[in-house]
């Protein structure tokens, strides 16, 4: 019996926006299908833009690795979304034991940034149906439902800055803290629909942000001013600058009076992303840039590593969840490159376990060129998404489907998942 390695599905629209479901469907625990969830947005430049879960056609795919032209995927449920969704995620892990007001019993929540941040609900096949109709066709129980709108700002206005990404808190499933380009960062409370804080972040726009693992006081972001930045709301009189993008060589300075399209002195950061097994290292990539900087918060002010294999800029990147995790990048080049950094972790990390919060000067940037697994792509890979470990499971067939991870990745209109 042969095992699929890659499952596709062709979207009706170019998509951007990707995230991998965090857990099975309620009540599916079993079922392998209800692990293979996506959530995904369109990015059209019209106010039409759509969201949507999907998710696999027919079990078999996943035994029976015929690559035939058909979708494995299929829509499950869809939404309209006006503006192109920057950020999709869907609740967390730890979610499904934490009481949310905004959700029913037996659905997931999804969340989106754009001209706003909003919380969906999702209701798949499991969940009660709130008409209570009898005997209605089977898949027509899935709904996507629009719960919670908040506004860019605070203070609600006409014309609320666009939001740029979100992270979800793991510890605090209720707490969504999100970045605008407007250069602020805002912590809210979804069960409440209010905002915690707002804090003017960077100099310039804010392009990502992201919880410290474990903790719902400290968040990261980066920006269009080309540093890497970390906030506690303890203490939110000061940020601490853990990186800025060194400034480009034999560039004059910026005129008194530059114009818009004058270039800016560093390069934007565009993206960060923590290592779940380790949170000391972060991952984040320039805009335009070729190579993925790895930082280290012992030793904050310079890269401890720098992978370099690339050929054109990267779009996207995203740390496994196994116990070793891998870190996936793609981009321009048509490339889906796999880094295992563990050995690098260990060498350069083992030595200064006993002074978390003590600086090392000591460490040496490490350029990394070998990933240990590539993907070319048809074309240009936009975005990717890690699925979590999914155990081996049995089907109704007799057949059985391996454990392991799998990793979703957007080309244009197409979307795959890849077995690692």
């Amino acid at each position: 019996m042969t095992q699929a390695s890659v499952l596709q599905y062709e979207a009706p629209w170019p998509v951007f926006a990707l995230d991998w479901c965090k857990t099975p469907a309620p009540g599916q625990q079993h079922r392998p299908r209800s692990s293979f969830r996506l959530g995904v947005g369109s990015f059209t430049e019209d106010y039409r833009n759509r969201i949507a879960v999907i998710g696999l056609q027919d079990e078999r795919v996943l035994v029976e690795d015929d690559y035939t032209d058909y979708s494995d995927f299929t829509i499950l449920a869809e939404a309209h979304h006006g503006y192109p969704a920057t950020c999709l995620q869907w609740q967390p892990a730890s979610s499904v034991q934490y009481p949310l007001s905004c959700r029913g019993s037996g659905t997931e929540l999804l969340a989106t940034t754009g001209d706003a941040l909003r919380v969906w609900e999702y209701a798949g096949e499991s969940a009660p149906m709130v008409s209570g109709y009898v005997g209605r066709p089977a898949g027509s129980s899935n709904r996507l439902t629009l719960k919670t709108v908040l506004p860019g700002n605070k203070v609600q206005s006409q014309n609320n800055a666009p939001l740029t990404s979100f992270s979800w808190n793991e510890k605090d499933p209720a707490r969504i803290v999100t970045s605008s380009i407007d250069t602020t960062c805002t912590v809210w409370n979804i069960d409440t629909s209010t905002a915690l804080t707002q804090l003017i972040a960077h100099d310039r726009e804010v392009y990502d942000v992201a919880w410290l693992p474990g903790s719902v006081e400290i968040f990261v972001s980066v920006g269009a001013d080309g540093s890497l930045r970390a906030f506690d709301l303890r203490s939110l009189e000061h940020s601490t600058i853990l990186y800025e993008t060194p400034a480009p060589k034999n560039v004059p300075p910026p005129s008194n009076s530059p114009s818009n399209s004058a270039r800016p002195p560093t390069s934007p950061l565009l993206r960060i992303c923590f290592n779940p097994a380790d949170s000391n290292y972060m991952a984040t990539f320039h805009m335009d840039g070729s190579e993925v900087q790895v930082l280290d918060m012992r030793s904050p002010g310079q890269p401890v590593m720098e992978l370099k294999a690339h050929r054109a800029q990267i779009n996207g990147l995203g740390w496994s969840t196994s116990d070793t995790p891998m870190l996936a990048t793609a981009g321009d080049d048509c490339q889906v490159l796999l880094w295992d950094l563990s050995s690098y972790m260990q060498l350069s990390g083992s030595a200064s376990r006993s002074r978390m919060n003590s600086p090392r000067p000591d460490a040496k940037k490490q350029v990394v060129t070998d990933p240990v697994m590539a993907y070319s792509a048809s074309a240009e890979v936009t975005s990717l998404a890690w699925s979590p470990q999914i155990g081996g499971m049995s089907m109704n067939t007799g057949q059985s489907v391996g454990p392991g991870e799998w990793l979703a990745i957007t080309s244009g209109k197409s979307i795959k998942a890849l077995k690692v």
